[in-house]
């Protein structure tokens, strides 16, 4: 077929999509009108999660699962914000990995508000400024982001999604290699970079900040004194740095674990996970007790923390992560047994355990 009859069809099923997309859009709209009088929220996780597993199982074309995943995704975006003015509160500045986990679960349809900490992200949320807030809680190497988890002990807020965003980091500078006396970058990235950084550049002194997109600036900032920065492609390109080489963290899997905090939990998908805090009585055995609950209802444990509780010295908060919905039968049974052994239990939320 020639290349011109190609393109006039292209063009033909493109109009027809803008037809069959516009058709979608009325109807969403229905949809958030009829949820807004019925005083719902209007992004649904265990919604999108069926519709893109639906999706997924219904393609038999050349499409991979990651492009249907990406196109609908903005398809999804483009209806939240049709169905409100959604607000998505996120630790900024714009370029931060929080801020590319946050565009890779909402599109850039809606609007968001880049915030300097994560306890303003809590507060906008809970002052109901923003509709929901994206907040990291773990990372593969590091571990758990410990000042998120001392957040969830007062607020009243839950957690209704994750999001599992793959962390590439690179060496982003304006001077060449050799020139590099100082490096910027967020605290987790120097750990998740710490072999290389021994290998490659030993001698250079090493700056936390806030973030890596204030790195990247920095690094522009303070080029001519030999400063360059660890950090993602975006916020290289944000700063106008070059990369001057990719994909440097020590673990080729790294990877971060990031949660959607809002109002509500989310209702069961029948692949969920749900997360609770627990603080057990200063009594010998006292845990050990406390964890016999998950055993003794056969619910499997995927994560532990430990932190302290800030209102007694020894005395420890308990973070964990269940398979499983709060409004399951065994995990409510253990959630019940659990709370004899407490001092305090509270449920953070229950949602989609995705992998994606």
């Amino acid at each position: 077929m020639a290349l011109d009859n190609i393109r006039n069809k292209i063009d033909a099923i493109d109009r027809e999509l803008l037809v069959l997309l516009n058709n979608r859009a009325d109807l969403v709209h229905e949809v958030g009108e009829i949820k807004k009088k019925d005083g719902l929220q209007i992004y649904a996780p265990e919604r999108e999660y069926a519709l893109l597993q639906k999706l997924i199982e219904m393609n038999k074309g050349r499409l991979p699962e990651k492009s249907i995943r990406a196109i609908y995704r903005e398809i999804m975006s483009a209806a939240l914000a049709l169905e409100d003015d959604l607000k998505i509160a996120y630790l900024g500045p714009e370029g931060t990995w929080t801020h590319q986990a946050a565009l890779k679960k909402f599109g850039h349809s809606v609007d968001y508000s880049p915030l300097q900490n994560f306890a303003e992200v809590f507060d906008e949320v809970a002052r109901r400024r923003a509709d929901y807030g994206v907040v990291p809680i773990e990372n593969s190497t590091e571990g758990a982001v410990s000042h998120v988890l001392d957040l969830f002990v007062d607020s009243p807020l839950r957690i209704c999604a994750q999001i599992l965003l793959r962390i590439e980091n690179s060496l982003l500078s304006a001077i060449p290699r050799e020139e590099i006396k100082t490096l910027y970058s967020h605290p987790q990235v120097f750990g998740q970079c710490k072999n290389w950084i021994l290998r490659n550049l030993p001698h250079a002194d090493l700056v936390e900040v806030s973030s890596t997109t204030k790195a990247a600036h920095l690094a522009r900032e303070n080029a001519p004194q030999g400063a360059a920065a660890l950090g993602g492609k975006l916020a290289a390109e944000l700063a106008g740095l070059d990369i001057l080489e990719e994909a440097i963290q020590d673990r080729a899997t790294n990877t971060t674990r990031f949660l959607v905090i809002g109002e509500k939990t989310c209702p069961p998908t029948g692949r969920d996970r749900t997360s609770i805090l627990f603080s057990v009585s200063d009594r010998p055995g006292s845990l050990v007790a406390a964890l016999q609950a998950f055993d003794a209802f056969h619910i499997n444990m995927s994560k532990i923390e430990s932190r302290p509780s800030k209102q007694r010295d020894w005395e420890y908060i308990f973070y964990v992560d269940l398979a499983g919905h709060c409004e399951d039968e065994q995990v409510s049974s253990a959630i019940n047994t659990l709370e004899t052994h407490c001092s305090l239990v509270k449920l953070l939320g229950s949602y989609p355990d995705q992998s994606e």
